[in-house]
């Protein structure tokens, strides 16, 4: 199976300029995909284009990873109602080397095989060129008829906060990174995701008005979720990659907690098992779609993925303690039960409130479950709220020291999923 026909199945193909799959054809082509250093860590929106990546190189193409340690400090307007916060140089020199640590896991950099990965940072080639050199050699060749026609370019001079000349300019300067690798490392296709299509353009533009060369590009889909909910956000915010943002519970938890109709499409997209493996998984589902045996493979697959089989082991053994038994009294988990529960939000409150006895509403507020009275106020006169697994009814009822765990621990529910763990000190 070719490299568009596997994108294709596995629902990952957007779209692609004419003579793409010829040209992965014809040699091994060298691809690049960007990633934006704004944090230290990719989220899962980023796994997608690195699974570009790996597909490409598993179909024996070049990949190259390029992080926007130059275009970052700069922000794309793609998909974006306004201008973003530019960050320190400092910062994303960070970033950029946090990112760079996350895509060595991934991809396969041995020097000895020919299409190894290679990464690269655009700051590299920009930190040298001076705005003049840039205005004379580059945006001579583009004009801004051509940059203005862009989606992502007209929403914003049409929408209210409008666009700035710096980001205006994103456009061309990822068009110079596309010729920039064209020239000096033969990457002849970018990939990226759907919101991309116009930057990408103006690099294979660029390539074939200032070096008579042909580039190509390809884009994938731009994942949403069944409930309308934005793909990878969570009330916590973004699903990281990096462990000490996201743990491996969480991580586990996010594609345990998938829809149905999500989960089918995701585990085509972020999972390498065959076609026919995933067609048994789906028909196994559907027959009893209350097993949520779908969610687990994918959950499984996902985070022996990212964070290695040990821990999701142990992801799984905390799930087997906080949802297997919930009708199990809470006195039943041992010490080592709540200390090693992955994941599980650790909080510290004082021994000196609860044994005064402190009302459940101030005691949620004071520990940080919730971020004011109010919200754990209502949290609790909704039902939504579990200590030790007893469900709470009455705001007025007291925390005291006869309900601590092994005289130090309080076990926190906020609604179905949510889990917190207080140790009194």
């Amino acid at each position: 199976m070719s490299l568009i026909e596997e994108l294709k199945w596995r629902g990952m193909l957007h779209d692609l300029t004419p003579g793409t799959e010829d040209q992965l054809k014809k040699e091994m082509t060298s691809a690049y995909i960007g990633f934006d250093p704004t944090s230290d860590s990719l989220h899962i929106g980023s796994l997608v284009p690195i699974l570009l990546l790996i597909h490409l190189q598993r179909a024996g193409h070049k990949p190259i990873a390029l992080v926007g340690g130059a275009t970052g400090m700069i922000g794309d307007p793609s998909g974006k109602s306004e201008e973003r916060n530019l960050l320190s140089e400092d910062q994303l020199k960070r970033n950029a080397e946090g990112v760079r640590k996350q895509l060595e896991k991934f991809l396969d950099f041995d020097p000895q095989k020919k299409n190894a990965a290679e990464m690269v940072n655009n700051y590299d080639w920009f930190r040298d060129i001076s705005f003049i050199d840039f205005l004379r050699d580059i945006g001579k060749y583009i004009t801004v008829n051509y940059m203005m026609a862009k989606d992502s370019v007209k929403k914003r001079i049409e929408g209210d906060t409008g666009i700035s000349y710096t980001e205006f300019a994103y456009q061309l300067m990822q068009g110079y990174d596309y010729y920039w690798l064209y020239k000096n490392k033969n990457c002849k296709l970018q990939m990226g995701g759907s919101d991309q299509w116009g930057n990408i353009v103006t690099g294979t533009e660029l390539i074939r008005r200032k070096a008579g060369g042909e580039a190509f590009a390809l884009t994938c889909m731009l994942l949403t979720k069944s409930d309308g909910g934005k793909f990878g956000k969570t009330e916590k915010g973004n699903v990281w990659l990096d462990p000490a943002k996201t743990s491996p519970y969480q991580f586990y938890q996010f594609w345990l907690n998938s829809a149905d109709e999500d989960a089918e499409k995701w585990i085509r997209i972020f999972t390498f098992l065959s076609q026919s493996e995933i067609e048994n998984e789906i028909a196994n589902h559907q027959k009893d779609p209350g097993a949520r045996a779908l969610q687990k493979r994918l959950a499984k697959e996902l985070t022996v993925f990212v964070h290695g089989k040990e821990e999701y082991e142990k992801a799984l053994e905390t799930t087997g303690k906080l949802f297997s038994n919930q009708t199990a009294p809470a006195e039943s988990l041992s010490i080592e039960d709540l200390e090693g529960m992955e994941g599980v939000i650790k909080f510290e409150y004082a021994l000196s409130k609860i044994k005064t006895g402190t009302d459940v509403v101030s005691f949620l507020a004071e520990t940080g479950v919730f971020t004011s009275k109010g919200e754990a106020r209502k949290m609790v006169q909704g039902g939504g709220i579990s200590v030790n697994r007893q469900k709470v009814s009455d705001v007025s009822m007291k925390i005291s020291e006869d309900l601590l765990l092994h005289s130090k621990y309080l076990l926190v529910q906020k609604g179905k999923k949510n889990y917190y763990l207080i140790t009194a000190n």
